[in-house]
């Protein structure tokens, strides 16, 4: 199906006008009002000619390519960067709409391996109509990457400063500090030529061009996490260039760029994630209580109380157990880094709270603690990681250089420590988790700057509507920041969902199903829409560990599921690495 501008547009319009029961305008008086591409955007994207992208076969379902582009567009004929693209091609060429773009979060997912992943979670009519499109973030992934380090023996004697969940105590957190201030020395010198020009304004322009190369009038777009911010940023660059931009669990972008008096402020007193968790953890308590020990395994006594004495027991003296493969300590930092971890997928409460009754077993001893020491060895083992060796790993690093690049951030990374203390009484446990992973971009050590970083408006009028979708217990992008995201946007509409876990698409037949129409037809959900998910927690009579891998092999057999959206996460004993 191929819709005209003009046609998509009044499509578009209409379903809004029905949902909200209002007259509806032409399209013509819809142009007049919307917004435009600035002639300063204009002048960079549109300089660059239309690459040809050298498609050759990958991944036996795939097609691969890269292309060079600016590292300034402002020189279009100036230094280049080279971009991977991938693309998975719709199953009905015939009736094709077009292409969709993907980007998984982060900042610092692979896009290009989430299109490849793409046939595991998408619904099959997304699959049939558009070509998936995975265009990896300048500095990230396949494409050119920034490299902050001259080696990795380098990169590990910094980042050993920083291998933990988060620092608790004064010495963790001097050392952290020292850690943080030598990566954002390292990546605004060794690394600066790239670090200072990835920008999700500069993503956003290289999406343009790529648009053009795979023969898009207008872009069809699908963002997680992070790749919501690209969104909101694209939306409000190219507010006449998208036919369709869906942007699930949310960052409010005024708070992603801290202007003004807000760059004084760390990054989580601004976007509150650490509230969104600690909002998911206080319901997952509730719940489990009400539950009882036959739906709940930390039911028995007050959850809320017993996961705090956890928590101080902890804090007092780590955990060390030994099992055949080494002796190993738990801190209290693991242990809030493994809550955290778990409040990403949709069975966020039995997990947390599995967590919760192994470790508890464990501190307090008798008859669960054998099976205890098993469950978390096991848990161990699964989540233990090769070090930082060859090849060069420079996951932190892109994670690092978008954040500091995007926004402004307290001048001394020494303000960390008593600004994340702050944060922990407001959201207990996660203020320190979340609030740590920005120390790196205090901007007296992190200097390099991106001069056509994107720093706002955010509330252009579209041609085209935006569809945002945020959910209640999201543990990352705090649910407050989609319903800010949608005042924002003039042309917006907010798709709210009641699942578990880090965003929202898959989780349930409603949300999935409106996200799908959406990017098919352009067809808004109707106004005030909440979407219930297919599980919520301790509604199963708890499983055995036998009953819980067949029906996970089950579901990764039968059904369609979102992978791990990329997001930052703490490093933890118990679930493993930073991403």
């Amino acid at each position: 199906m191929h819709l005209s501008r003009s046609r998509l547009l009044a499509a578009g319009i209409a379903a809004v006008a029905v949902a909200a029961s209002i007259a509806v305008p032409s399209a013509a008086q819809a142009y007049a009002t919307a917004a435009v591409t600035s002639k300063a955007e204009r002048k960079r994207v549109d300089s660059v000619p239309t690459p040809k992208l050298g498609w050759y076969k990958c991944y036996d379902i795939a097609e691969c390519a890269t292309v060079k582009l600016p590292l300034d567009y402002d020189k279009p004929k100036g230094a280049k960067t080279e971009i991977a693209v991938l693309r998975v091609k719709a199953k009905d060429q015939k009736h094709k709409i077009g292409s969709l773009f993907l980007n998984p979060g982060g900042p610092g997912g692979s896009a290009t391996s989430f299109a490849l992943f793409a046939p595991y979670f998408l619904s099959d009519s997304v699959l049939q109509r558009f070509d998936i499109v995975g265009v990896d973030p300048r500095g990230i992934g396949a494409s050119a990457n920034v490299k902050c380090f001259k080696s990795v023996k380098d990169q590990t004697a910094v980042f050993d400063k920083m291998s933990v969940a988060f620092p608790y105590g004064k010495s963790q957190e001097q050392t952290y500090i020292k850690g943080a201030q030598q990566l954002g020395k390292a990546c605004s010198t060794t690394g600066k030529s790239l670090a200072g020009a990835m920008s999700t304004a500069e993503v956003a322009r290289d999406m343009d061009v790529v648009r053009r190369a795979v023969g898009d009038k207008k872009l069809t777009y699908l963002g997680f996490s992070y790749g919501t911010e690209l969104g909101e940023t694209y939306a409000n660059m190219f507010p006449d260039r998208f036919r369709a931009l869906a942007i699930d669990g949310n960052l409010d972008p005024r708070a992603w760029a801290g202007n003004g008096k807000a760059g004084d402020q760390i990054l989580d007193a601004r976007l509150h994630s650490a509230d969104g968790a600690y909002r998911a953890l206080k319901e997952i308590f509730k719940r489990c209580d009400a539950a009882g020990e036959t739906y709940c395994p930390f039911a028995a006594g007050n959850p809320e109380k017993n996961f705090a004495a956890i928590a101080d027991s902890l804090k007092a003296k780590p955990l060390v157990i030994t099992d055949e493969f080494g002796t190993y300590t738990i801190t209290y930092a693991d242990f809030v880094g493994a809550i955290l971890g778990s409040l990403y997928g949709t069975y966020a409460g039995e997990d947390t709270m599995s967590i919760a009754a192994e470790v508890s077993a464990l501190i307090n001893g008798g008859s669960a603690a054998a099976a205890a020491k098993v469950a978390v060895s096991d848990r161990i083992q699964t989540a233990r990681r090769i070090g930082y060796d060859f090849p060069y790993d420079n996951g932190f690093e892109a994670t690092s250089a978008v954040i500091c690049t995007d926004g402004t951030h307290p001048k001394n990374a020494s303000s960390w420590p008593g600004a994340t203390a702050t944060r922990d009484t407001k959201a207990p446990y996660f203020g320190r988790a979340w609030g740590w992973i920005d120390a790196q971009c205090a901007r007296s050590t992190w200097t390099v700057r991106d001069e056509d970083a994107y720093k706002g408006p955010f509330n252009k009028r579209t041609v085209s509507p935006v569809l945002i979708i945020g959910n209640y217990w999201d543990p990352a992008t705090n649910y407050d920041a989609s319903v800010a995201v949608s005042k924002q946007l003039p042309n917006s509409r907010l798709l709210t969902s009641d699942n578990w876990g880090h965003t929202a698409y898959g989780t349930g037949v409603c949300a999935t199903n409106a996200i799908d129409r959406y990017l098919l037809s352009g067809k808004l959900p109707a106004k005030g829409t909440v979407c219930t998910a297919d599980h919520q927690p301790f509604t199963e009579p708890i499983e055995t560990g036998e009953e819980l891998a067949a029906k996970a092999t089950a579901a990764a057999v039968t059904g369609k599921q979102l992978p791990p959206v990329a997001t930052p996460k703490p490093i933890s004993i118990l679930t493993g690495g930073r991403d």
